[in-house]
């Protein structure tokens, strides 16, 4: 793979990073920001969203290109669903705790809060919102963040509602979940400062440490996402989304600055052809009696081959921008946003079932010659006209270089098309809720993980490694909690970090386990009615049935402290059963008696006891 020069190619880069809140209600209702499982679902909501215009009359590029897809939205609505979400009431004022959190986040990024702040809609009809739009508020603006490669300026701090999770789509729409709707979410933009992909990763990875130092925002998969503006030099500004982590942050950046690379390569080649793109015509005589499958499938459908011709593209439409992925797939990302499956190009023909005299036939029928490219889209009747216009369009551009448009990440640190960039079009106010004032002079400004991570490490006297994980996990309030309550703070570390990740790794659903089940835990131990050898077993227990508490858990798992006589006698069991040894080795022996010892107290006991009578005991033979 071709090695780019991040700053050889001037690239320029920005974050935009959105981040769940950890509230307990929603930002514009009372519903709880919990996830349910589409199976408890009550009821089905069914929508069509259409473009509406702006208030100076005019229609976003993106919500238009959207609504040329026809398709139905299903909405799970659930027992805790409230009728905002059902756009079947207006929004209440904004949540409290929200607004209070975000403050918290402006001031640790240093940006300037507003003095009023106005709920903007944002029109998004891919059908994530029942209602059309997505509510938005401006809080802060002109923070900054530093970076090994020098600061990165925060243009805006946003304080949103989260989109409905998608569940499943199919040929007719999208179902969607109405669980997610409407959680807190800030989002949070960089200015254009990155200038290479490492730093674009470490700018994150900071913002998602001021972010998880409040300890008010969602952990997990989704409940964080980053996506990427980049540009090159010649280039054009490409907004990439759904970003899910770090390492793909870098990569993303790194491929992005290659795709442009090279399509500003077939930029050069194509005008050195004067390339042009001709007229899309229906091209389905020719295939009429074709044994292509998905050509012929489209026909017995009713459907129609449309084709359009590139002239000076041939080899160019196979010219890769991106690993596995070449001019060619980005004018089938177009397709088949329009309904189209793909499309087929004269630089893959003949191939697929098509033969040479069909693709001869096909030069002929659009008077493309040997230095053109044919494009075709077989599909239904309606489907196959416009796709292939999409196509011609996409095409038009290429002759021009990169367009500025919006993409999706894929997992192999590509991307594909998604939509045109959106404009300020989309935008506009909220006339049902009232301005915000909020005031930043009494937020706490809570201490940054790293800072918390040193202070465990000096005033509790944990290894380091140790203070890191729980200062960066999301228990560090239960440790804090456990501690203050006088708990071991290794122990406490150890069974929130090392233990629960033990019993994570044997299969156990340790996301049902909450801190009264650890704080109570920790009791049981503190006060001898559970031996810390037995907190794994017990977590489990909980882990699994969390309607119980601690003190049940410890019953169930049959693991209630045991007297000291017991753990004599135990011993005792142990130490005559290997005799012999003992007489050999003496002290000796005592390091595999221990682990016999412990085995057949099975965690009733603490260690330190067990411990202490075998060595008795051994003595004793000695």
């Amino acid at each position: 793979m071709t090695e780019y020069d991040s700053e050889e190619l001037g690239l320029v880069a920005g974050l935009e990073i959105h981040q769940q809140l950890d509230t307990a209600t929603k930002l514009f209702c009372d519903s709880p920001t919990v996830e349910r499982d589409p199976e408890e679902a009550e009821r089905k909501l069914v929508r069509h969203l259409h473009p509406t215009k702006s208030e100076l009359g005019e229609l976003d590029a993106a919500a238009v290109e959207e609504s040329r897809v026809d398709r139905e939205f299903t909405y799970l609505a659930y027992d805790t669903t409230c009728l905002v979400e059902e756009d079947d009431e207006p929004p209440r004022r904004v949540d409290p705790e929200a607004l209070d959190v975000a403050l918290q986040i402006a001031t640790m990024l240093d940006a300037t809060v507003v003095d009023q702040a106005h709920v903007m809609r944002k029109l998004v009809i891919d059908g994530s919102n029942t209602s059309g739009f997505q509510r938005s508020l401006l809080l802060a603006q002109g923070g900054s963040i530093e970076t090994s490669e020098g600061p990165v300026s925060i243009e805006d701090l946003m304080l949103e509602e989260e989109s409905a999770k998608r569940v499943e789509e199919h040929d007719g729409g999208v179902v969607y979940s109405l669980d997610r709707l409407g959680v807190p979410l800030v989002e949070i933009g960089t200015g254009p400062d990155i200038s290479s992909p490492e730093q674009a990763r470490e700018a994150a990875a900071r913002i998602g440490t001021l972010l998880r130092s409040t300890g008010k925002v969602k952990r997990g998969l989704g409940t964080i996402r980053q996506d990427v503006n980049v540009s090159i030099a010649d280039g054009a500004r490409v907004e990439v989304k759904g970003v899910q982590d770090l390492e793909g942050i870098e990569a993303i950046v790194r491929g992005e600055v290659g795709r442009q690379a090279e399509l500003l390569t077939v930029r050069d080649r194509l005008r050195e052809r004067n390339a042009r793109v001709g007229e899309p015509r229906d091209v389905t005589d020719v295939f009429a009696d074709t044994e292509s499958g998905v050509i012929r499938g489209a026909l017995d459908d009713d459907g129609a081959v449309w084709a359009v011709p590139l002239f000076g593209f041939d080899g160019l439409v196979g010219h890769e921008i991106q690993p596995d992925r070449r001019l060619g797939t980005e004018f089938s990302d177009h397709a088949k946003r329009h309904g189209a499956g793909g499309i087929f190009h004269t630089d893959e023909l003949p191939a697929y079932g098509v033969t040479p005299a069909e693709v001869a036939t096909l030069r002929e029928t659009v008077d493309a010659g040997g230095d053109d490219a044919v494009a075709i889209v077989a599909a239904g009747t309606e489907t196959a006209p416009l796709a292939i216009e999409a196509v011609a369009e996409r095409a038009e551009a290429a002759i021009d270089g990169v367009p500025e448009e919006t993409r999706g990440a894929n997992d192999d640190g590509t991307t594909r098309y998604l939509r045109p960039l959106p404009g300020a079009a989309r935008m506009y106010p909220e006339t049902d809720v009232p301005p915000v004032e909020p005031d930043p002079s009494d937020v706490d400004v809570p201490e940054l993980l790293d800072e918390k991570a040193e202070r465990y490490a000096e005033s509790f006297g944990l290894d380091p490694g140790l203070a890191e994980q729980v200062a960066f996990g999301r228990r560090f309030p239960t440790f804090e909690a456990a501690v203050e309550r006088g708990i071991d703070p290794t122990f406490a570390a150890t069974t929130l970090e090392s233990t629960t990740t033990e019993i994570r790794r044997e299969g156990a659903p340790v996301e049902a386990l909450t801190d009264e089940h650890f704080l109570g835990l920790f009791s049981l131990v503190e006060d001898g009615d559970l031996a810390k050898e037995g907190v794994p077993e017990v977590l489990t227990t909980l882990a699994e049935n969390p309607e119980l508490t601690p003190a049940e858990a410890v019953e169930v798992a049959g693991l209630s402290g045991v007297s000291e006589e017991a753990v004599r006698e135990a011993v005792l069991e142990v130490v005559e059963r290997n005799a012999d040894q003992v007489a050999e080795e003496g002290m000796a022996a005592f390091s595999g008696l221990m682990g016999e010892a412990m085995g057949a107290l099975r965690g009733k006991a603490d260690g330190e006891v067990v411990s202490e009578v075998l060595r008795e005991e051994i003595g004793k033979r000695a």
